[in-house]
């Protein structure tokens, strides 16, 4: 018996699990334990027989016992622009216009409630344009992949529910503010960008930023929800915070977002309403980055008070002091919403499950998911509903 490098067994974990030694399965597979030791450790590569033999002292097929190791594909992804230089990487990858982008698991991205398996490896060298990517699951599987970017905790409630419903499906989230999922929209990294923004010149939500952006690239809004935004609190309010301009009290501090996040502009925007300079704001300058860490620095006593959504102050136990209606909507390029997985996940929009599921968080009106907010630069669409809303709805 010659060792065969690409040959792999599960001998020792089977036999392991019926209780049997070495010496066990030898005398009843009329081999020697050394043939056994040799075959687990892979430094001998069983004839036929042997193998028949084993398999039958242990009520198995050979094929339970024995593989081959697959070689290894590698394709070329475009890296995605906040990949670290030359650190072996674990990847994410998807096709997005025609291209293979690798997003890094890297720090929060790399997880959820648990780490997010790694679709292949690589190590980004500098100065040069493309990743060689080591895959580490099937390239048909992968073509599945949307990718969607966007802070709200909700996306990733709407993309688990998706994927139960098409059991093909894979939606990989990025975690990005408002600006910086348009900005992967634009350098095609992503196929849909959430955004909560608001612009008091033209007092629309979200499709001055998106025309800024994307200039002459045709693009969809499409509705996920609109939420509250506000202060979050302790249970209680115990230092009985009222309004925006209670911020500015000796007793009060606070917690904000990142530059480009919504809720950043949510405080900036109401601070400004009221006329108050934010270096009046104790703690302005402390920043913290998603909704979860605001939630966190309240309910800990870190911070007084930070802003956040209703449905985030629910799921935390926290008070919660209003101070704007925010629409939140999924941003996607007109050519996206011929392919496939896009099409399936803006399906499930308006499933009642999901409906459903986003009024159970509290704080969100769901009066107007799935619809088409805007169209975006020529070609130009009316206003209306996404048709899968209409058809899954009325079979749920």
């Amino acid at each position: 018996m010659k060792q065969d490098h690409d040959l792999r067994n599960n001998l020792k974990q089977i036999r392991l699990r019926l209780g049997m030694s070495q010496q066990d399965l030898a005398v009843i597979a009329g081999v020697s334990r050394q043939t056994i030791g040799g075959v687990e450790s892979g430094q001998y590569a069983p004839s036929t027989t042997v193998a028949l033999r084993l398999a039958k002292a242990l009520g198995c097929q050979v094929e339970d016992l024995f593989w081959l190791e697959p070689d290894s594909a590698t394709i070329e992804a475009v890296p995605t622009e906040d990949t670290p230089v030359g650190h072996p990487l674990r990847l994410s990858l998807a096709r997005v216009g025609g291209r293979w982008i690798a997003h890094p698991l890297i720090g929060a991205q790399a997880f959820r409630l648990e780490m997010v398996p790694a679709d292949g490896e690589a190590t980004y060298e500098a100065n040069t344009p493309n990743l060689h990517v080591a895959l580490l699951d099937d390239l048909e599987k992968l073509q599945q992949t949307v990718v969607l970017a966007g802070c709200t905790p909700a996306l990733s409630l709407w993309a688990r529910a998706a994927e139960r419903w098409h059991p093909n499906l894979r939606v990989h989230w990025t975690f990005d503010n408002s600006i910086s999922a348009l900005e992967r929209l634009c350098r095609g990294e992503v196929h849909l960008a959430g955004m909560h923004l608001y612009d008091p010149v033209t007092q629309d939500h979200n499709v001055p930023f998106v025309q800024a952006a994307l200039r002459d690239i045709p693009a969809v809004l499409i509705n996920l929800g609109s939420w509250q935004e506000g202060l979050l609190v302790q249970s209680g309010n115990p230092l009985n915070l009222q309004t925006i301009a209670d911020l500015t009290r000796s007793d009060v501090t606070i917690v904000n977002r990142e530059v480009g996040a919504g809720s950043r502009q949510v405080l900036e925007q109401s601070l400004q309403q009221q006329g108050i300079d934010w270096q009046a704001v104790t703690g302005f300058d402390r920043i913290v980055y998603g909704h979860l860490d605001v939630a966190q620095a309240v309910r800990t006593g870190k911070a007084t008070t930070g802003v956040s959504t209703a449905s985030v102050a629910a799921a935390f136990g926290l008070e919660f002091i209003p101070l704007r209606c925010s629409r939140y909507d999924l941003v996607v390029l007109r050519p996206y919403l011929d392919e496939a997985p896009v099409q399936q996940l803006l399906g499930t929009l308006g499933h009642r499950r999901v409906l459903s599921q986003l009024t159970a968080l509290g704080g969100y009106d769901t009066s107007q998911t799935g619809e088409v907010m805007a169209t975006v630069n020529p070609p130009l669409l009316k206003k209306r509903r996404n048709p899968s809303r209409a058809s899954i709805g009325s079979n749920s």
